[in-house]
């Protein structure tokens, strides 16, 4: 892995995160907090939360994405996104229906979709900045 796939790498986790803070955080809290199951202990309070690995998660989603597209030639905001736009319908397709399948944590089909498509944009998004970074670099 080169420097320009790094850089692109961290460009693309740190848009992602806060992006997802944006996207998760925000707009949709509400609706998952309605829609999904909520356990005793399954979420840790919001004070204990540790947003030092929820950074990490991203730059690791971020470094993959980068990669991927460095790999593939998907250099541009256009090939990023749509190289993100497939990685994240296809992987948060397969959690989601696991998820679906295995655990009582969707209230329903619409949710799970949901969260499919909003992963999704958020992915699309990553690639998007990572496929820009690597058209802008040298290398």
């Amino acid at each position: 892995m080169n420097t320009r796939v790094l850089i692109a790498g961290l460009a693309a986790g740190v848009a992602g995160f806060l992006l997802g803070w944006l996207l998760f955080g925000m707009l949709l809290m509400g609706y998952f907090e309605a829609n999904i199951f909520q356990y005793e202990g399954m979420n840790k309070p919001e004070e204990s939360l540790n947003l030092g690995l929820v950074l990490a998660g991203n730059l690791a989603w971020g470094l993959m994405l980068a990669w991927v597209c460095a790999r593939t030639a998907a250099q541009g905001a256009m090939a990023g996104m749509v190289t993100g736009a497939v990685l994240g319908l296809g992987v948060y397709t397969s959690i989601t229906l696991m998820f679906y399948a295995f655990m009582n944590w969707y209230m329903g089909p619409a949710v799970a979709v949901v969260d499919v498509l909003a992963n999704t944009v958020w992915t699309a998004a990553m690639g998007l900045v990572a496929g820009s970074v690597l058209s802008r670099s040298k290398g």
